[in-house]
């Protein structure tokens, strides 16, 4: 089993990279999902979170009120603590049920937004990293989410610069061109990573 960590900063095409990679056989636990999943309504997840924050972080039909709790818990480390010790056993505990039942030979890539900044490069066989330049960023969050490039910007600078996620990488896949360059450079990695799975 080879174990892959993609990350990319924010507008970096790190969805498509996955996409791409799922559809060519890899078996991709996405980190962010699931944790959505793990709090949808119904869950015990959602419980504890409506226990620990109160009924005010609900919309009215029932969901989790992300902007609401986001709201709570970034001004305040406390809170933002207990949420994450609420969320992130439950994601762990649904990363290792998917990691238990792929194939033994299977290509795993666990995508990752914050594996730089969280320090889990080790964690992983291979590192891959989507790269592209700022601007290029900028222009596809203001194109893609509608979002102002002051705010692209803001987004971009929370998170690792360029040089410190490229330190960490094994592979680079540079996405700056159109989705037919993307989907060459794929080929060829998903061709290096089977190679590697093979030598074991």
């Amino acid at each position: 089993m080879l174990k892959i960590g993609l990350t990319g900063g924010i507008g970096s095409g790190k969805s498509e990279v996955s996409k791409r990679l799922s559809a060519m056989g890899a078996v991709v636990i996405d980190a962010d999902k699931i944790a959505r999943e793990v709090v949808e309504p119904g869950t015990p997840g959602l419980a504890r979170v409506v226990a620990a924050f109160g009924e005010e972080v609900l919309r009215p039909d029932g969901s989790l009120n992300r902007e609401k709790l986001g709201s709570i818990v970034f001004a305040d480390s406390e809170r933002l603590a207990a949420l994450n010790a609420i969320v992130h056993p439950l994601v762990g505990e649904r990363v290792a049920a998917l990691q238990s039942q792929a194939p033994d030979d299977a290509i795993l890539v666990y995508d990752v937004p914050l594996l730089v900044e969280n320090k889990l490069a080790p964690m992983y066989d291979v590192v891959i990293v989507v790269d592209a330049a700022d601007d290029v960023r900028i222009a596809r969050l203001a194109e893609h989410r509608g979002m102002p490039a002051d705010d692209a910007r803001a987004r971009i600078a929370a998170q690792a610069g360029r040089a410190e996620r490229l330190a960490a990488a094994d592979i680079v896949i540079v996405n700056e061109g159109p989705l037919a360059e993307l989907d060459d450079r794929v080929t060829e990695v998903w061709a290096d990573l089977t190679r590697r799975a093979a030598r074991g």
